[in-house]
């Protein structure tokens, strides 16, 4: 698949856009011709069958001109109250410019402990999942006005990649000022050498990142190669593209410069990995043969095949499967508790929500969630 390519046979594309890209840092005016043209591109992504999903920056720097604020925000408790007033404009704007394609736009604000506590990441994993579902465009960013300066994430190049990560997204784009990653700086050195393909992160390629350049960003090339870490770790492919054209995703697909970091897997398989290998098991199901074969053949495990239940776990914790021989088959992540599942031992999927009381999903593992073997 050559470079331009890569871009257009995607299935679920993140684009992530930084403050400097939205904002001008000088006059501190919304760029809306800039937006509206992105806004064309996602339409147009859509329209051959993309899921898109924006990660943006921007809610403090539109917060500080609808504050008033001549100065930038240096205290915690400023920021946050820039973040409350401009994180409304700016669900507004992208609402604003995604409707003259009919497209629905929604906002979801996360904080890191939102991607990694595994209860919220299934949560927002869920949540996400069922806009793209629905057609809507989700934009994510940090959730600047309830997080403090020890856990925030600092910049949205790492809360990109770990949403591609939470929703197996195969492609992230990084929107920036530079058209990839260099040798060495090449505002400074004139033989700075740009590389087109990253397959490995290894120390000589992280010793090239330089540090975070003054303005409205709170990134730099260190962040995007942390980002790349996740993104690759998670076997989504990540690009660094200039984002300062009008139409910037046009422009990576018309052959503009840019840099792609290659993982060595896909992002299910990378996925199902991290079940298999990283993810201690807190509790069992016994399932019957009908069940042992539905999931060798690649299904979901359903409550009608289950017949027991053993130890106590949460939803959204490793369990382990076993047949009816008490040999293990299959380990994965369980969309409901013990007690729960108790309740759904041996029931159909269309009675969950007169056992429960509540309609969850059809399956008590699924399969992009289940590792047989």
């Amino acid at each position: 698949m050559t470079s331009p390519h890569r871009l257009a046979q995607s299935r679920r594309l993140i684009v992530k856009i930084g403050s400097a890209l939205l904002v001008d840092p000088a006059t501190l005016e919304i760029r809306r011709r800039w937006l509206d043209a992105l806004a064309d591109d996602v339409a147009r992504c859509r329209a051959r069958g993309q899921e898109v999903l924006i990660v943006t920056s921007g809610a403090i720097a539109v917060g500080r001109t609808g504050l008033g604020l001549a100065h930038r925000p240096t205290r915690l408790e400023e920021k946050q109250a820039a973040a409350a007033v401009g994180q409304i404009r700016l669900a507004q704007l992208y609402q604003e410019t995604l409707a003259r394609h009919d497209i629905p736009v929604g906002q979801i604000l996360l904080t890191r402990e939102d991607t990694e506590a595994r209860r919220r990441h299934l949560n927002a994993r869920a949540t996400i999942n069922q806009l793209l579902a629905l057609g809507v465009v989700p934009v994510v960013n940090e959730n600047d006005t309830v997080t403090t300066s020890e856990i925030r994430f600092g910049d949205n190049d790492r809360l990109a990649a770990r949403v591609a990560q939470m929703i197996s997204a195969d492609t992230l784009v990084l929107l920036s000022d530079i058209d990839g990653l260099y040798t060495a700086n090449p505002r400074t050195d004139p033989t700075a050498r740009h590389l087109p393909e990253i397959a490995e992160l290894t120390p000589e390629i992280e010793a090239m990142a330089g540090p975070p350049l003054p303005g409205m960003s709170s990134g730099g090339m260190v962040t995007k190669l942390a980002a790349a870490r996740i993104a690759m770790a998670a076997g989504c492919r990540m690009l660094i593209a200039r984002g300062d054209v009008e139409h910037p995703l046009a422009a990576i697909e018309s052959g503009a410069r840019v840099t792609w970091f290659l993982p060595q897997a896909e992002p299910l398989t990378a996925r199902k990995r991290w079940i298999a290998g990283s993810v201690a098991p807190l509790g069992t199901v016994v399932v019957d043969r009908g069940a042992v074969t539905a999931l060798k053949s690649g299904r979901s495990l359903l409550p009608a095949g289950v017949v027991a239940v053993e130890g106590a776990f949460e939803r959204g914790d490793a369990i382990l499967v076993r047949g009816p021989d008490g040999q293990v088959v299959a380990r994965g992540l369980s969309a409901y508790t013990s007690a729960d599942v108790a309740l759904l031992l041996g029931h159909k999927s269309g009675e969950i929500e007169t056992l429960l009381g509540y309609r969850g999903r059809d399956e008590i593992i699924h399969r992009d969630d289940l590792v047989v073997g």
